[in-house]
């Protein structure tokens, strides 16, 4: 059995069917771990959810920021497409229930406590312990299905800034959600700036990339995450970052979760955007 994570969809159902085929992935033998945001930007977001949820139990996922926008566009009447969306397939296939049913099914985390991965879609303040980053977790995505359109409807905007600075349980949850689907960089206090996107050697102290702080509490478990396309890919002992640019010129990434010394797979993508 093999575990391969593998790094942001973006709609792009070509080159995972490329990578898997390169891996010679097989749905009896090995899994597919994946670091959310499977949808929007490409053009194949409804393929791309019809074949992550066809794998059962082969593939696991987190929720990226991508994903929680569809399943706001889909649960919540006041939120709007934005420039650049490519979801309305989804909203309009016949199989949009039980397609975002499942997608609001998964987690915001994966803790693979027996490998000592943790996999999430971006980021961690240096504060949050490993309980309290589950926790915080499971809170958020209880509230989401509990409620989606009053959770969702609430979910946007930047504040809090600190999650001391969290008074209410909405303001707890949104803070989570910014931290696990949008954080690039914070500040050693736990300050979070979800405004840069720059890659690291155009940021200055005392902003650092999340994962670059001495004070981080959460170091006995290897992050694999996503989401930061300009940051490509990165590869150390307590961190594997994978978002690799698929659909802005860049390709997929796979990596062998249980191999250190396997070369990273990637599939260049031709569904290319200019970035944004």
């Amino acid at each position: 059995m093999a575990r391969y994570a593998i790094g942001d969809l973006q709609g792009c159902l070509e080159p995972l069917r490329a990578l898997l085929a390169t891996l010679r992935f097989s749905v009896d033998r090995d899994q597919l771990l994946l670091v959310g945001d499977l949808v929007n930007r490409g053009p194949d977001s409804l393929q791309v959810l019809r074949f992550v949820r066809s794998l059962g139990d082969a593939a696991r996922t987190v929720l990226g920021n991508h994903d929680l926008h569809l399943l706001a566009l889909h649960h919540d009447p006041d939120s709007r497409p934005r420039s650049g969306d490519t979801l309305d397939e989804v909203l309009q296939a016949p199989d949009r229930d039980a397609l975002l049913d499942w997608l609001i099914a998964q987690p915001l985390v994966i803790d693979d406590a027996t490998n000592r991965d943790l996999i999430l879609h971006a980021g961690l303040v240096p504060e949050w312990t490993l309980e309290e980053t589950l926790a915080n977790a499971r809170e958020a995505e209880n509230a989401l299905r509990a409620d989606p359109p009053r959770f969702l409807a609430a979910m946007y905007g930047n504040k809090p800034e600190r999650w001391s600075e969290a008074a209410t349980p909405m303001e707890r949850h949104r803070f989570t959600i910014n931290v696990l689907t949008r954080l690039r960089y914070c500040r050693a206090d736990g300050r979070i700036d979800l405004k840069r996107k720059e890659a690291p050697k155009d940021v200055k102290e005392p902003w650092r990339p999340w994962f670059d702080h001495d004070n981080r509490q959460l170091r006995n478990r290897r992050v694999v995450c996503g989401h930061w396309s300009t940051l490509g890919l990165v590869r150390r002992a307590d961190l594997l970052s994978l978002d690799t640019g698929c659909v802005w010129g860049g390709a997929l990434t796979a990596v062998d979760l249980d191999d250190p010394e396997a070369a990273p797979v990637q599939q260049p993508c031709n569904s290319c955007r200019k970035p944004e």
